[in-house]
């Protein structure tokens, strides 16, 4: 059996008892890393399924019903997967696994995926027979009937990818965060595949492809359970049934799961609340403001910005959060404030050119990834305008996620539940407000609005609880972050201007290309020029201290 520590190069979750700041920050930089190009890959494939169904689908009605229903499994897969599961979980397993008796741990494993199945499979019938019993007896409008039943077709992943999930977050308290990572990968190269090789030559119209790809996305769910099964038996699991001895530490991981998925699912509550007020809006209102399609425009664009989200933000809370937890179990609260502001400020350096850069890019990068087939130029000028809106909030999208699990690991669970909770109905209210006129865009700039006003107070109210964070540092951070993205705004510009109009796909592949690269390397120049560690950090494999 491998041992956990034998990866705690990679990771950074287990540790010695009194890691110097430099080791601990080599680990989190290892990790981040590792995490970060795996996550790459993922994202990377995520696009080119998304080009797929843009293609198929371009923003009809069917493209609509679809991305909606898929929003209910994969809201679950967020919230398990990337956050409150893992918030949750591991800190309770990292304590059994410094006990020496390792069955303890594996019957507190057993336990949880058992129930979570059970649970899972029970909820999952019930929204059956329910969407079973609408589709019989209630609404007769088609565009309903077609909603309850794609989602009815893709409520068995939420059991599977749930459950892979689970296994993903005990292979991170062991230490193993590659195969994790590489999960996502799957699904995409199941819906790829079904997109190019299956729908357009075995499903006879656009309702029927829909169909055949929510079966592939369940086929999909379990290859990602089974694909990790064999590395958690090489640690040792075996499954048990004798769970008494672990049901209180159950219940303390039910208990504690609730309200930090409450609290870290107010980004994907707001999204999902975008994509059914744009579906709502669309088909029932007499004179929307909103057209038809407009949900599926909200969804492609949201995965623009989630693309730099996944690939950094969720990377760093990920290999961040066993630092900040240790660090507070051992109340070296030094430590904890400098890892937060480290984690600020690597935020600031990454998220604030990732936010210009899709502003700048909406355009080009709709017209590159989506105008194909059934999406039109027209589509891609409303895409575009929401990449813009949701892009402005990437780097207060990041600061959620750490700040978040800054709480966490200082066992506070209601702060960011009550700072969220009030955050979805500022969305909300906003959403109502600005859809008038601004349409889609104001249901995108609703979300990053709060978002900020997230990281704001936030950010604030940690100080009374951990201490102040370094202002000086963070602040300076800022500054030249600022400068720097300035400077390669004006570089953008230039690109953009001498690419000129984009004509065919090698043209508009570089019309992206090139303002990208030319973009990075400014950026990177200004950024070295003006003195920014931060990013020296990321790129070299030896972290030097910082004085």
């Amino acid at each position: 059996m491998q041992n956990p520590s034998e990866t705690a190069a990679e990771s950074g979750v287990i540790g010695g008892e009194a890691d110097a700041p430099a080791q601990h920050r080599q680990r989190l930089f290892s990790g981040l890393r590792i995490v970060s190009l795996c996550t790459l890959l993922s994202r990377v494939l995520g696009l080119i399924r998304d080009m797929g169904m843009a293609a198929l689908f371009g923003l009809t009605p069917i493209a609509d019903h679809f991305v909606v229903a898929f929003s209910i499994p994969n809201l679950a897969r967020r919230l398990f997967g990337e956050g409150a599961l893992s918030a949750s979980f591991l800190p309770v397993l990292t304590r059994e696994l410094q006990k020496p008796d390792r069955e303890n741990v594996w019957r507190l494993v057993s336990a949880v995926f058992a129930l979570l199945t059970v649970s899972l499979t029970a909820l999952v019938l019930v929204g059956e027979l329910g969407i079973w019993g609408l589709l019989k007896w209630g609404s007769h409008d088609t565009d309903i009937h077609i909603l309850l039943g794609l989602t009815a077709a893709m409520l068995p992943y939420l059991i599977l990818i749930c459950l892979a999930a689970q296994v993903s977050a005990v292979l991170h308290v062991l230490g193993h965060f590659t195969l994790p990572a590489l999960v996502p990968v799957m699904l995409n190269l199941f819906w790829i595949a079904t997109l190019w090789l299956v729908a357009p030559f075995f499903a006879p119209d656009a309702l029927s492809q829909a169909y055949v790809i929510a079966a592939a996305i369940v086929v999909a769910g379990g290859v990602q359970v089974a694909m990790q099964w064999p590395l958690l038996k090489k640690y040792g699991y075996h499954f048990r049934t004798d769970w008494s001895s672990a049901m209180p530490r159950v219940r303390e991981i039910a208990w504690a799961t609730l309200p930090v998925m409450l609290g870290m699912s107010t980004t994907l509550i707001n999204t999902l609340a975008d994509r059914l007020i744009a579906w709502g809006f669309a088909r029932f209102l007499e004179n929307p403001p909103l057209q038809e399609g407009a949900a599926a425009a909200l969804y492609y664009a949201q995965r623009l910005y989630q693309f730099p989200l996944g690939v950094f933000g969720v990377a760093l809370g990920t290999v961040l959060f066993p630092l900040l937890a240790r660090h507070a179990a051992q109340q070296r609260y030094d430590l904890l404030r400098h890892d937060l502001t480290l984690g600020l400020r690597l935020v600031v350096a990454i998220g604030f050119p990732a936010s210009v850069g899709l502003v700048l890019l909406a355009r080009p990068l709709a017209t590159t990834l989506f105008e194909y087939g059934e999406f039109d130029a027209s589509d891609s000028a409303r895409t575009a305008g929401l990449i813009a809106a949701y892009g402005c909030g990437v780097w207060a999208y990041c600061g959620q996620l750490i700040l978040y699990r800054a709480y966490y690991a200082l066992d506070d669970r209601t702060t960011p539940l009550r700072v969220g909770l009030a955050s979805v109905v500022v969305n909300l209210v906003l959403n109502l407000t600005l859809i008038w006129p601004l349409g889609g865009e104001g249901l995108a700039y609703a979300t990053t609005i709060s978002a900020t006003l997230q990281v704001i107070v936030l950010t604030w109210m940690i100080q009374s609880r951990a201490g102040q964070v370094d202002g000086r540092r963070l602040w300076g951070t800022i500054l030249k972050s600022g400068i720097a993205t300035a400077v390669m705004s004006a570089a953008c510009f230039l690109a953009m201007w001498m690419c000129g109009e984009a004509q065919g796909i090698p043209s508009r592949v570089l019309s992206v290309v090139i303002p990208v690269v030319v973009s990075v390397i400014v950026y990177y120049a200004a950024a070295t020029l003006l003195g920014m560690n931060e990013l020296k950090m990321l790129l070299r494999r030896k972290v030097d201290e910082e004085h």
